[in-house]
């Protein structure tokens, strides 16, 4: 598995930084985000170091993540109300950590006007 030493999420799968883990599998890791913007705010990572979705991602980790969203959709309660799915891809973007994440959004009605907030 491909990790990159100063990267915050490769070492959040390595086990050298705690996180609150919802759902694991072989390929994927989800776990909350510290600084949630919705009463559900879990970030879902593939083990693997890829810099974003923009990279030449192996399907079987594209479907994996895709797969694993929808888990923690239902596991956390919100699947049936509904959930928004973000991905930041670059600096303007601003994507503070460059390991591929999506941010899986919910429990609470969202605002229309601002696609990333309540």
């Amino acid at each position: 598995m491909t990790r990159e030493d100063d990267c915050l999420f490769c070492k959040i799968v390595a086990g050298d930084i705690p996180s609150e883990i919802v759902y694991e599998d072989d390929r994927v890791l989800a776990f909350k985000d510290i600084s949630p913007m919705m009463p559900v705010h879990v970030l879902v990572i593939p083990k693997e170091h890829y810099s974003s979705i923009d990279a030449d991602i192996a399907p079987e980790d594209a479907s994996a993540l895709m797969e694993a969203v929808s888990k923690v959709a239902h596991d956390q309660g919100i699947a049936e109300s509904g959930y928004r799915v973000i991905t930041n891809v670059g600096d303007d973007a601003c994507q503070s950590v460059h390991h591929l994440h999506l941010h899986v959004l919910g429990g609470e009605k969202m605002n229309d006007g601002d696609p990333s907030v309540r």
